[in-house]
C-alpha cells in the first residue's frame, strides 16, 4: 500500500465529512496527533482503514487510491485536487473559462476580497472566515507547486464558459459589495485579455485554446504523472467559495477512464480555434461584455 497516498487521501475526505480533527480521532480511538501522523503517511493496519472509511461514509477502496473518488465540498475537492497536482507532470483540461495554474494576481485578489467580504457578512462569521483563509491557502499553495512544477498545461475553454465570465466576473453569484463586484468584473475582463495574450505569444509549456463550436457539456481535467494518470471532472471552479458549491467532483485513475477523456480532449483541440485568430475572439467577446 502506499501509505503516503492514503494520508493524502484521508485529510481530502476529512475535509469531505465536515467532520473536525479531533472527532473522528475520539470516535477512531487514537489520538488527534496520531490521526494527523497518519494524513502524513504513516504506516496504518486494514483494519483502521476500514473503521476510518466507516466514519467518513466512504469505500474502503477509496481511501486505498482504487475505484472513483467522490467530493460535494468545495474545500475538499480543491485539496484533493492540489494532491494530484503534485505529482502532475501534464494537465491536458477542457471546458470552462480560464485555467487556474496560468492566472494572474487580479484574478487572486479579486477571489480574496470576494471570499473576505462574504464571510465577514455571514452569520457565523468566524467559521465563515476560517473556512475562506483555508480555501485562499490551498489556492495560493496551488499556485506555488505550479511555479515549482511547472507542468505542460494544454487548455481547450468555452467561448460559452467565457462569455458568462466576463458578464459575471470572478467569483460569480456571491453577496458583496458594488466596489467588490466592480472589481471582479474588472479582474474577468484582465483574466481574458492575459489569455489572449497568451494564446498569440504561446508560452513555453502553455498551449490555450478556444471551443467556439460545440461547447463541453461538462469541463474535465486529464493529469499525468510519472507513475499514473488521472481524470478529475468537476463543477467547481477555482473562484467558487469554500461553502458555496452545489454538485459533486469527482476523481478516478482508472485505466478507461483516463483513455476516454483523453479521446475528447484530442479532438477538442483539433477543432479548437487557436493562436491570433482565438485570441482576436476573445479580444471581441472582452469588447462585447463592456457595451
Amino acid at each position: 500500500m502506499r501509505f503516503a497516498d492514503i494520508g493524502q487521501q484521508l485529510r481530502a475526505y476529512r475535509l469531505e465529512s465536515g467532520l473536525r480533527a479531533e472527532e473522528i480521532a475520539a470516535r477512531l480511538g487514537v489520538s488527534r496527533a496520531a490521526l494527523y501522523r497518519y494524513e502524513k503517511g504513516e504506516v496504518i493496519k486494514l483494519d483502521t482503514i476500514r473503521r476510518l472509511a466507516e466514519l467518513l461514509k466512504i469505500s474502503p477502496l477509496s481511501l486505498l487510491g482504487i475505484g472513483v473518488e467522490y467530493f460535494a465540498r468545495p474545500l475538499a475537492f480543491q485539496e484533493r485536487l492540489r494532491q494530484v497536482e503534485e505529482q502532475a507532470d501534464q494537465i491536458l483540461m477542457v471546458g470552462g473559462a480560464f485555467c487556474y495554474q496560468t492566472t494572474t494576481d487580479a484574478f487572486d485578489g479579486a477571489v480574496g476580497e470576494a471570499w473576505t467580504e462574504a464571510a465577514d457578512a455571514a452569520p457565523e462569521r468566524l467559521q465563515a472566515r476560517a473556512s475562506a483563509d483555508q480555501a485562499l491557502g490551498l489556492l495560493a499553495a496551488r499556485k506555488r507547486l505550479h511555479a515549482a512544477r511547472r507542468p505542460t498545461i494544454i487548455a481547450i475553454l468555452g467561448e460559452a464558459a467565457l462569455r458568462r465570465f466576463l458578464q459575471e466576473g470572478v467569483a460569480a453569484g456571491m453577496t458583496v459589495p458594488e466596489r467588490t463586484r466592480q472589481r471582479c468584473l474588472a479582474a474577468a475582463r484582465a483574466e481574458a485579455e492575459a489569455i489572449a495574450a497568451m494564446m498569440e505569444s504561446v508560452p513555453i509549456g502553455v498551449q490555450i485554446g478556444l471551443a467556439t463550436g460545440t461547447e463541453p457539456t461538462g469541463g474535465f481535467m486529464v493529469m499525468r504523472g510519472r507513475e499514473r494518470a488521472h481524470v478529475v471532472s468537476s463543477p467547481f471552479a477555482a473562484d467558487t467559495p469554500p461553502n458555496g458549491g452545489l454538485g459533486v467532483g469527482s476523481i478516478t485513475a482508472a485505466d478507461e477512464a483516463v483513455a476516454a477523456h483523453q479521446r475528447v480532449a484530442e479532438v477538442a483541440w483539433r477543432d479548437a480555434m487557436k493562436g491570433a485568430a482565438a485570441a482576436a475572439r476573445v479580444r471581441e467577446l472582452i469588447r462585447a461584455s463592456t457595451v
